[in-house]
């Protein structure tokens, strides 16, 4: 794995560790039924299954970045996610947002410094 300018690669810094608990946290408060999460979907319109999808995904997700050899498929997954929620919140919602902008940093970062392990790994799966 290579290392980053600043000396520590980003899975021994436990930076991947650190950042699940915010996705699979926000997946679990969305599966669990929190009132804020419950009123933001009806706002959006969609149905209660999308909170329940985005939910699953996001602990998923989450999961993921805790598994070295799936943490950049599970960091590029989340990218998807939150360039969904930026541009729910942007258009549907009318909120400027900032913090599926952060979220989605984060999971860039994560997948480019993870990406020559994520080619590997992509790599296996299609020689099966």
């Amino acid at each position: 794995m290579r290392t980053r300018p600043g000396g520590r690669s980003v899975s021994r810094s436990g930076f991947c560790k650190s950042c699940w608990r915010r996705f699979a946290g926000g997946g679990i408060s969305k599966l669990a039924g929190d009132p804020v999460m419950v009123d933001m979907f009806a706002d959006i319109g969609a149905g209660q299954w999308l909170r329940y999808l985005v939910g699953a995904l996001e602990v998923a997700g989450g999961v993921g970045l805790l598994i070295p050899a799936l943490a950049g498929l599970a960091s590029l997954g989340l990218a998807a996610l939150l360039t969904g929620a930026v541009f729910t919140d942007q258009f549907v919602l009318e909120q400027i947002p900032w913090l599926p902008l952060a979220c989605l940093v984060v999971a860039a970062v994560i997948a480019r410094a993870r990406w020559s392990r994520t080619e590997a790994v992509v790599g296996t799966l299609i020689r099966r």
